[in-house]
């Protein structure tokens, strides 16, 4: 008797779908098809450090077909998801459709503007690769022309830096930037004096990195403080429009650069109907991230809400350790469906967060303990280069991030694609 192979596609090359696959790409009972709207796999928690040019694109992305290369159930299928046809068993992309026996949604979350059509036109988000390397540009850009202009105003407008959003992203950005304006931008470029710029750090909550211990939240802010970093907590970004940010207590802050790290919200996926759907827009999943009311579509990561677990009743954080574990486990229980065994529930295992504030400061919540200072900063250097695809990546990261802390000389501040009409006015700028 001949079995047919049964057909996985998997939509979302993030840390779920690439962990799925690694469970069940050497099974010759599956083909499996990878859709997503990039050719690579790459690691959001180090894009701030490509958006402050501290570390290459490459060091935090792979190629998916470089990944599958010799795997010869494994498929790559260039496009963006489109719709899904749950009736049919099929998928609707840019670029064709394809038809599966099983299907992994986990095409995870775009940034929340949260309605604010003058935010989400004018702020710069950092979700992607392509966002990241936008961002570095856009404040160099602003930097040089910050040295050529003789306006004082313009010059703040252009330095003045503000990010909203206290989470670990917005921290994290904001002790780069800081630590940057303390030795990069003192050293090459002498036309911006100290006092020029700030650094804003605003979050609507009463504390940052609001998920976190008391201890972590205390020593976020010293550390940021110490560093220059204007932070206001209990504060709303409003409005962000003619330059200038307008925060929810009437103040306005002048500036060319509003960095969006506020939220997120669960991608839509057309042919999910709105009674499949929880709050942010996530997908409701039973334990074993079966979405509600279908037989052979899951959906895990950011993607998904599932409120079966007795730990996490309202769902779990949106972090990639859920979406790692999620992704493992799923792979499992397909090979289990194939063989007609039991199904495991998925419990999340809480491993703990962490973030970097600093040069050699951190804060790490672990489940037995809180620290922070250089050990956390460690800890997390060797936390983040594991989950890294590729020895190629972990050997370039660790090196650049060694050199880059030693020397405190990056020395990847290129303008590589800058806008045509943002040269011919800085152009325009130096004429004039």
């Amino acid at each position: 008797m001949v079995h047919t192979k049964k057909k996985v596609v998997v939509a979302g090359g993030g840390f779920g779908g690439i962990n799925l696959i690694k469970k069940i790409w050497k099974d010759s009972r599956f083909e499996v098809t990878m859709v997503d709207v990039d050719n690579y796999h790459f690691f959001p928690p180090l894009l701030y450090q490509v958006a402050t040019a501290f570390i290459e694109p490459s060091n935090i992305s792979y190629p998916f077909r470089r990944m599958f290369e010799g795997k010869n159930n494994m498929r790559f299928h260039y496009g963006a998801l489109k719709k899904v046809n749950p009736s049919e068993n099929t998928i609707e992309t840019t670029t064709g459709i394809l038809d599966y026996d099983y299907l992994v949604l986990g095409i995870g979350t775009e940034t929340n503007f949260f309605g604010n059509e003058n935010i989400k036109r004018n702020a710069l988000p950092m979700k992607s690769i392509e966002d990241a390397i936008n961002l570095r540009n856009h404040m160099l850009l602003n930097m040089e022309k910050a040295t050529i202009t003789d306006d004082p105003e313009e010059k703040e407008r252009n330095l003045n830096i503000v990010i909203a959003g206290g989470g670990p992203s917005g921290v994290e950005l904001a002790g780069m930037l800081a630590e940057m304006g303390l030795t990069v931008v003192r050293k090459e470029y002498p036309e911006i004096k100290r006092g020029n710029s700030r650094i804003h750090l605003i979050d609507a909550s009463p504390h940052l990195l609001g998920p976190m211990s008391k201890k972590a939240q205390e020593e976020a802010f010293k550390v940021l403080s110490d560093l220059g970093v204007q932070i206001q907590l209990n504060t709303l970004v409003k409005d962000y429009a003619d330059g200038n940010v307008v925060l929810g207590n009437g103040n306005t802050i002048p500036t060319n650069s509003l960095i969006w790290t506020s939220g997120v919200v669960a991608r839509a996926v057309p042919g999910i109907l709105p009674e499949q759907l929880g709050h942010g827009r996530r997908i409701l999943v039973d334990e074993f991230n079966k979405v509600k009311d279908l037989s052979n579509i899951f959906a895990i990561g950011d993607l998904c809400l599932q409120t079966s677990d007795k730990n996490y009743p309202n769902g779990h954080p949106q972090l990639a350790q859920v979406a790692i574990q999620q992704g493992t486990l799923l792979g499992e229980n397909l090979k289990r469906m194939e063989t007609d065994e039991q199904l495991k529930p998925f419990n999340y295992n809480n491993k703990g967060s962490m973030a970097i504030i600093s040069k050699y400061e951190a804060v790490a919540d672990l489940p037995k303990v809180s620290f922070t200072g250089f050990f956390a900063w460690l800890i997390w250097l060797f936390v983040h280069i594991i989950p890294l695809v590729g020895f190629r990546n972990k050997v370039k990261l660790a090196f650049s991030w060694f050199w880059s802390f030693i020397t405190n000389n990056p020395t990847l501040r290129l303008i590589i694609r800058p806008k045509k009409e943002e040269v011919l006015e800085i152009q325009n700028d130096t004429v004039q």
